[in-house]
């Protein structure tokens, strides 16, 4: 099977570059080269400079390569610079990335995988949040991958487009070898934060609000290995090949960690308590964001082998001091 892969040179991307690869998979991979590095990627692998919003150029690659299907990682994700800059987000999650989408139509591909995120669904009435939930995105980060998912999914009625929007909730660690690193200009996901104020390469690490409804005040998120995420995708596109649709699937473990807990795990790899402070509260950010990730399970077979808080944060740790 052929796949392009756009974003492929960012942190999730990059990862699944190198699973599909190892899979077996011949890979393509479109990137405007906006993200923070240049990840090492496998040497059989084309890399194509280039938006996904150019529809010519898309149009060649697709002509050239006739990949079977398209994993879509590339977009914006910072929360805070959405609020911001709204239209920014809306542009590259939504327009381009529906010229993206007429023209693996128009070009014939079967599958489509998205990027989506636990984003859409808000502040959640309730944890863990399963697929059903209400989606009610609460900025326009989570509001614009939503309208992408709609959009696949009015495609696939019109066309016969097969698609899965994998949900992610918080993507984290690396690859256990060390070869790659989660890196964004600026840098705003939490662990990265911390291990680098724990490694001395920052100032103390700040928590945006200590006054929430949890049980220690901080925000709870649940994090999922990059590798198992990279993993969820290739289970995906097997399943769109062999004819299903799946739609939106959250990817997470069901379980939650705090700010603190983050901060206190970081603590222990590294053998010295990670200096931080306390922050305002962020504009935009809900209370807990927890997976209900039984249909990932039962429609993919997928079950998370890396994601408890320790293994995440010893693979960040190894691939920040490389």
């Amino acid at each position: 099977m052929t796949v392009l892969v756009t974003g492929g040179l960012g942190f999730v991307g990059s990862h699944f570059v190198w699973a599909a690869a190892d899979a077996g998979l011949r890979v393509v991979v479109l990137d405007d080269q906006s993200a923070a590095g240049r990840p090492r990627l496998p040497d059989a692998v084309e890399v194509v400079v280039g938006c996904v919003g150019d529809a010519e150029r898309v149009a060649d690659l697709l002509a050239r390569h006739r990949p079977e299907a398209i994993v879509h990682f590339a977009g914006k994700i910072e929360v805070g610079e959405s609020v911001r800059n709204p239209g920014l987000y809306f542009d590259v999650n939504f327009v381009r990335a529906l010229r993206l989408l007429d023209a693996a139509v128009a070009a014939g591909v079967e599958s489509f995988v998205f990027s989506s995120t636990a984003a859409v669904y808000g502040e959640p009435r309730a944890v863990p949040i399963p697929e059903t939930a209400r989606t009610e995105p609460i900025n326009p980060y989570g509001a614009s991958k939503l309208a992408f998912e709609h959009a696949l999914a009015g495609y696939s009625a019109a066309h016969g487009l097969r698609w899965c929007a994998p949900r992610y909730f918080n993507a984290a660690g690396a690859r256990p070898d060390g070869t790659l690193v989660e890196a964004h200009d600026p840098e705003t996901h939490l662990i990265p934060l911390v291990v680098d104020a724990g490694l001395g390469r920052r100032g103390p690490i700040s928590i945006f609000g200590d006054d929430y409804d949890t049980p220690d005040g901080t925000c709870i998120r649940d994090y999922v290995h990059v590798c198992d995420l990279a993993d969820a995708h290739l289970r995906a596109l097997e399943r769109l090949a062999a004819g299903e649709t799946i739609g939106p699937v959250n990817l997470g473990t069901g379980r939650g960690s705090s700010v603190r807990e983050v901060i206190d795990a970081a603590g222990d790899v590294l053998g010295a308590p990670v200096p931080h402070g306390v922050a305002a509260r962020r504009a935009g950010d809900p209370t807990a964001l927890v997976a209900d990730a039984r249909a990932a399970a039962e429609r993919l077979g997928w079950r998370p082998r890396r994601s408890d808080l320790a293994t995440i944060v010893e693979d960040a740790v190894r691939s920040r001091r490389n």
